[in-house]
């Protein structure tokens, strides 16, 4: 089997996880009506079914329900082929200008997909986005308490 054979099977294959999700019925529907056909069809609609789990994916980190730490530790076929600086700035309140200087302390290019990245440099960057959200949280905590007492 050639590795272009190996590129238009399922995501899953790749990575040897599935995250299941709310968007993962609408992707293996979409599964099911792309088995055989011409391989530019199956490109697209492998294309697609990446392109609505990571939306889905951003959603819900966007939404506080999952950590860009959890993802990168995870490290699921949504997310192998997406740059680390996009996974980034799905965060809510993080553009590029705070990505760019987050990864700025860690030697890795904005252009860094997160299939591509090692072990150690995976768990380096899920400890960091960890610490990074512990000390928002506890800035948030000490600005509303402030804000609680002068009431």
């Amino acid at each position: 089997m050639n590795a272009t054979a190996l590129m238009v099977g399922a995501p899953e294959h790749l990575s040897g996880q599935q995250h299941p999700g709310p968007a993962s019925a609408e992707c293996e529907e979409l599964a099911e009506r792309t088995d055989g056909g011409p391989q530019h069809m199956q490109a697209l609609h492998r294309a697609n079914r990446v392109r609505l789990a990571r939306a889905e994916l951003k959603r819900r980190i966007g939404l506080g329900e999952l950590s860009a730490a959890e993802v990168v530790r995870a490290n699921s076929w949504e997310v192998q082929t997406m740059a680390v600086a996009e996974l980034l700035m799905s965060q809510r309140r993080w553009g590029h200008t705070r990505a760019r200087r987050f990864l700025a302390a860690i030697p890795m290019a904005e252009t860094k997909t997160i299939g591509s990245m090692t072990v150690r440099q995976r768990e380096t960057l899920s400890t960091m986005l960890a610490v990074a959200a512990a000390a928002r949280g506890a800035t948030a905590g000490v600005s509303t308490g402030r804000a609680a007492q002068a009431a």
